[in-house]
């Protein structure tokens, strides 16, 4: 039976629209193949702030430290000064936090901090400035007992919101130093005569109390190399 069909295509289409009907079959492109699934590479971020309790963080002092509706709330209730520490050091790493200045006494979050025993003084530490009044140089670099090490350029103190959340992106890398503020780069330093090294991050109210502040959305980005 198929012997016959073939003769009888070529006495009545002739040879070549059955050639050209072959050929178009033969290069037709292949069904793709089903496309592989991908997977997204970790990015390496990591919450430091569970939403409920103070998991992961140490009281350093007497001053309150809660959590109210998704947010660390400190509050100033001596004339000292306070912390909340990471129970874990970091050596470098970017830090992602949100936050939010209730009264007019400062704040900051230190890095590479270490405290002397049963006490809030430090034995050693930087801090990134956080401060509600317009002129105080949030985002800047102060500590170790060197003073200010870097501050941000004037027409940047504006960028604070005094009044609602800011978002602070910080990255602290060997002896550099990186702040952005709602977005706008701050300070950007290569510290020429660094004293800290390792150590923990810690929140802190200002001594007077007058300090109160809120904080959530805390990730980190551990690039320590151990």
């Amino acid at each position: 039976m198929k012997n016959r069909i073939l003769p009888s295509l070529v006495a009545r289409f002739g040879v070549l629209p059955i050639l050209l009907a072959s050929a178009f079959v033969l290069d037709a492109p292949a069904a793709p193949a089903a496309a592989k699934k991908g997977k997204a590479p970790d990015t390496g971020w990591v919450s430091l702030f569970n939403g409920k309790d103070l998991t992961g963080w140490v009281k350093v002092g007497e001053e309150s430290w809660v959590v109210e509706n998704g947010t660390i709330h400190g509050k100033g209730i001596t004339k000292n000064y306070g912390y909340l520490r990471t129970e874990k050091k970091y050596r470098d790493f970017q830090l992602a936090i949100r936050f939010k200045c209730e009264a007019d006494g400062n704040s900051g979050v230190f890095f590479r901090a270490e405290f002397q025993p049963d006490s809030v003084r430090l034995a050693h530490g930087l801090q990134f400035e956080i401060a509600r009044l317009i002129g105080y140089h949030t985002g800047g670099v102060v500590g170790d007992q060197r003073g200010w090490l870097v501050w941000p350029a004037a027409e940047n103190e504006l960028v604070l919101r005094p009044n609602d959340w800011n978002e602070f992106l910080l990255r602290v890398e060997g002896n550099r130093y990186v702040s952005r503020l709602n977005g706008v780069p701050m300070v950007d330093f290569t510290d020429p005569a660094p004293v800290s090294f390792d150590g923990h991050i810690a929140l802190q109210l200002h001594s007077g109390g007058q300090g109160e502040m809120r904080f959530k959305d805390i990730y980190i980005r551990d690039l320590s190399k151990r």
